[in-house]
Parts: structure tokens; sequence; C-alpha cells
């Protein structure tokens, strides 16, 4: 596989991240943590994808099998720490959405 390739990859594993990052906001909008989990797992899962074929191309690359700077990889670790960014936020705002929705639960009884 060839640093384009891997390039492509992760950025596509970022942007589905990222997709399923804004899905759990949509469900967190509506009070849907079941939903808002499940999305938020899923984009966990690909963000982690995305870690795993940047550590190889960083592994090649220290080991000399990637000779060449490629800006459109350098583009895909930017993508891929953004949408990292974006989880870890919505992982806070799903916090704070709970505890929102206890001291609710709280006050209607």
């Amino acid at each position: 596989m060839n640093i384009i390739t891997h390039a492509m990859s992760i950025i596509m594993d970022a942007g589905d991240a990222r997709m399923d990052c804004v899905r759990a906001l949509e469900a967190l909008k509506q009070w849907n943590f079941t939903d808002a989990e499940n999305f938020l797992k899923t984009a966990k899962e690909k963000i982690v994808s995305a870690h795993v074929k940047q550590t190889q191309v960083i592994q090649l690359e220290s080991a000399g099998e990637i000779p060449d700077y490629s800006i459109l990889f350098t583009h895909a670790q930017d993508t891929l720490m953004t949408v990292d960014s974006e989880i870890e936020l919505v992982e806070h705002l799903m916090e704070l959405y709970k505890n929102i929705d206890t001291r609710f639960q709280a006050l209607e009884k």
C-alpha cells in the first residue's frame, strides 16, 4: 500500500467517524442517550482504525520505506486529530447532557 492509499484510508475512516460524531450530537439534541452512545462508540472505533493506519505509515517511514513527503498524508493526520478532538468534545457534552437530565428528573419528581 502506498502513502496516497494510506492517506485516503485515514481520511475516509476519520470522515466516517466525524459523521457518527454528528449523529451522536443530533441524538443528544433529542435527549436520546442510547443512540448517542452507540454513534459515539462507532465513531471511536473508526478513529482507532484511522490511528492504526497512521501508525503503520509512521513505522514504515521510520524504517525508510516511505521516502517522500506527502501533503495528502499531512492532511489525513490533520483530519484525524481534528475528528479525535471532536469525539472528545462530544464525550464531554454527553456527560453534561446526562447531568442536566438527572437534575431535570429530580425536579420532576
